[in-house]
């Protein structure tokens, strides 16, 4: 949804890495499926990677969205295109899943259609969410922690964005 917002405000295009996830696996350019998470980033990362280049040597404005970055995706750049990078992690806390795991479950399929996955659970999510939090903290990146308001959150981003 940020991604979204941040086209509609600043008219950036976006790369959903799920989208080319997707089109990758349903053309058959991969036997991976959309459970071989570890897998899937390292497949996809290499070519988001390089689009990502080109976009910065043509003076290109891209988002990039999506959960299949490596927590350590810096050191595939030099400091020249690290200049032009601006990275940003949402993670929901384990309260925030708690307290709202039925609504994030509504809005699910808000950007894109999603098949809901029977096997989503409160500590599931939770489970995921730490994980990425944690490496991504150990990597030294942003993160923003989504504890209370969601929409509050996204609002703060898009105002801080300018």
């Amino acid at each position: 949804v940020l991604a979204q917002k941040l086209l509609e405000k600043y008219k950036y295009p976006y790369l959903s890495i799920d989208h080319l996830k997707m089109g990758l696996i349903r053309s058959k350019n991969t036997d991976l499926t959309p459970e071989n998470d570890d897998a899937l980033t390292g497949y996809l990362w290499p070519i988001v990677r390089e689009m990502m280049k080109t976009a910065i040597e043509n003076n290109q404005d891209l988002i990039v969205e999506g959960c299949y970055v490596p927590f350590h995706w810096r050191q595939d750049f030099s400091e020249s295109y690290l200049t032009h990078i601006r990275f940003l992690c949402l993670v929901l806390s384990d309260h925030y899943i708690e307290d709202h795991f039925q609504e994030i479950l509504d809005h699910e399929s808000d950007i894109e259609h999603r098949i809901t996955e029977t096997d989503c659970t409160i500590e599931k999510l939770q489970e995921d969410n730490r994980n990425c939090r944690n490496g991504f903290l150990i990597a030294k990146e942003q993160i923003v922690l989504i504890d209370d308001n969601y929409d509050q959150t996204i609002n703060r981003i898009l105002q801080s964005n300018g």
